[in-house]
């Protein structure tokens, strides 16, 4: 772990004086932002503190995740205005905030909590630490020096936040420390199988008809160790689904052993296209979705554009070289 000692200890210490406690995550949030987020809500809620949590529009909770205990959050619109103190979970900018940026920018105190090697710091207190396979290590160790109680639904959301970042234990970023904090979750009263069932072993049954939609028109760019595809708002309302539901697909589509690098863009009604990157190990895609506006890791990654499908699947095969 290399997590700065001394901004873990400001941060705790801010947390422990203040009577309120307002977090956020980024927008679109997986398992480790919500895990992360409703983790350190539930422990300073059970150490007597006014909370709330909440994320930037749209407000829809992944339809996988809703199995963890949100009793604390609320629609952007009822986050505090000029929080005396804010907490922002596994954002590596403020834009990634959305809708709560300005909040942050208004807030008394902000502490940042992440482990996005591109969170280059922002707010008061910034705890980042990409050596962490998850925010959700950095919440535990906060949790750690602040003596609070890691209850059964803390461990819930916090061994989520473990499970999803790491893909199951399975990714490069899983250290000893990521295992030993995941057995002492288990102890805590997290449960693997609850998590593991709602998170990759339940899907609507328009998934799967978006996803062979998807799957039918990939296209292997062999001379560039690639491989893409496009789905588009249509295929939802074909299929019935929204686009929470589709945040697996990615996972399916880099199954294919013939490439390094899988690319999912996803076209959306109002002419955005977002962009899944998933990598094996040879491309950083961190630092590509970092080139064109977004972020992640160096395995998975992520950005937004205003370009369509094709321009985006096009410009990235012409650059990923530059990132190998």
């Amino acid at each position: 772990m290399s997590i700065d000692r001394s901004r873990l200890e400001a941060a705790a210490h801010a947390l422990a004086d203040s009577p309120t406690v307002a977090l956020a995550c980024h927008i679109g949030p997986d398992g480790d932002a919500l895990g992360s987020m409703l983790g350190l809500a539930i422990a300073a809620a059970n150490e007597g503190k006014e909370v709330v949590a909440s994320f930037g529009s749209p407000h829809q909770m992944p339809p996988s995740l809703t199995f963890l205990p949100d009793g604390h959050l609320v629609p952007p619109e009822r986050f505090p205005e000029s929080p005396r103190l804010m907490v922002v979970l596994d954002a590596g900018s403020e834009e990634r905030l959305g809708d709560l940026a300005s909040n942050g920018n208004r807030a008394g105190t902000l502490i940042v909590l992440d482990h996005h090697v591109t969170n280059e710091g922002f707010g008061d207190i910034a705890v980042v630490d990409p050596e962490s396979a998850a925010t959700g290590e950095v919440v535990y160790a906060l949790l750690e020096v602040l003596g609070w109680d890691v209850t059964p639904d803390v461990a819930q959301c916090l061994h989520t936040a473990l499970v999803t970042d790491t893909g199951r234990f399975q990714y490069a970023n899983t250290t000893p420390r990521t295992l030993e904090i995941a057995s002492r979750l288990v102890a805590a009263g997290a449960n693997p199988n609850v998590i593991g069932r709602h998170v990759y072993e339940e899907e609507p049954f328009g998934y799967l008809k978006a996803a062979g939609k998807a799957l039918g028109r990939a296209e292997l760019h062999e001379g560039k160790s690639l491989i893409s595809t496009v789905l588009s708002h249509e295929d939802l309302e074909e299929a019935g689904i929204s686009w929470p539901d589709t945040e697996n697909l990615i996972d399916l589509l880099r199954l294919a052993m013939e490439a390094d690098t899988a690319v999912l863009a996803k076209a959306h009604a109002d002419g955005s296209t977002k962009v899944s990157l998933r990598s094996r190990g040879d491309t950083d895609v961190g630092g590509l979705a970092a080139s064109m506006g977004g972020g992640g890791h160096r395995l998975a990654a992520g950005f937004t554009t205003d370009q369509p499908p094709d321009q985006v699947v096009s410009h990235i095969l012409e650059v990923i070289g530059d990132y190998r």
